[in-house]
């Protein structure tokens, strides 16, 4: 593809059949300060090798799609911070076209990956409808990228600062299922449980690599949600999460911070309010979530094998 550079090693991958996990890149540049950014992206990209797939860090860099960062790479996104443009489906052809480089969110990293035919994705959380939509209309795009690009997203769940109850009405609607793997509930980032039933339950990789091989076999589109919780080890109370979102919620209205810049700020308020332990879960979680698409991505690699050989 014309725009699209794919890094030599996850090319052989994807040529050969190996499993391969598409990685984010606003986790980097807006998700945490640095140097914990660049150091959380290298750790779960080392977890994604050490379970059995190889990672592919997704951004544009000059104005080049690309699947597979260097460590070089990362290191300038994570140095540069929020200055990089945080890029999603509407941002790509300007970002491109201008010879930018951009952090990709969700739905952008969704796309790129699809690009260079990369099945599964793993990330902290996926976005959905903001509290207050009724009057905002602010609605991530992530959640329509779910409904039309067929990528699998490994996540703990939709982002705790969200309504999830519309967020999977939305999902709903849009015809995307989300598989809670080993629980029945929706996840809420930083807990366990958001209160919410996920559409359905299955207990292993394998049993995810076969749902996904069947829906894109019958030739239904988009993505699926795999809702994953963050171990219970790292889980911070309900309560104190509940609180700290609600007094940054207040704190946001109060500053006129809405559109692209509302989670990163929330994220980072909630942060300050917890002491800090929300990015140590953060960091917890993401890790799990690299795990655990590593296994699907080995599972489907060995399914599709099965298949063509």
């Amino acid at each position: 593809m014309k725009h699209l550079d794919i890094a030599p090693e996850v090319r052989l991958a994807l040529e050969q059949g190996q499993p391969v996990v598409a990685l984010e890149s606003t986790i980097i540049s807006h998700g945490m300060p640095y140097p914990q950014n660049v150091a959380t992206a290298l750790r779960v990209e080392a977890e994604v090798r050490s379970s059995g797939a190889l990672p592919a860090t997704i951004a544009v860099m000059d104005g080049r799609l690309t699947a597979g960062l260097s460590a070089a790479q990362i290191e300038a996104l994570g140095r540069a911070g929020p200055a990089v443009a945080k890029v999603s489906r509407r941002d790509l052809p300007f970002v491109v076209s201008a010879g930018q480089t951009g952090a990709t969110t969700v739905a952008a990293t969704m796309i790129i990956a699809a690009m260079a035919g990369i099945r599964v994705f793993a990330t902290g959380g996926i976005g959905g409808v903001h509290r207050g939509a009724a009057q905002t209309f602010d609605i991530s795009a992530d959640l329509q990228e779910l409904a039309r690009t067929p990528v699998a997203v490994v996540c703990a769940g939709a982002k705790s600062i969200l309504d999830l109850g519309l967020t999977l009405e939305y999902l709903e609607t849009h015809g995307v299922s989300v598989v809670g793997y080993r629980t029945t509930q929706l996840p809420a980032f930083f807990t366990q449980d958001s209160g919410f039933a996920v559409d359905y339950r299955l207990e292993g990789a394998s049993d995810i690599a076969r749902l996904l091989q069947i829906k894109w076999a019958m030739g239904l589109g988009g993505g699926v949600v795999i809702a994953n919780p963050i171990p219970a080890a790292h889980a911070m109370p309900r309560a104190v999460i509940d609180a700290a979102i609600a007094q940054a919620l207040s704190d946001a209205q109060a500053q006129g911070i809405s559109g692209k810049q509302t989670t990163p700020f929330l994220l980072e308020r909630v942060n300050a309010l917890t002491g800090g332990n929300s990015l140590a879960a953060n960091i917890e979680l993401v890790l799990n979530n690299a795990r655990l698409a590593s296994a699907v991505a080995v599972a489907l690699a060995g399914l599709e094998s099965g298949s063509t050989g």
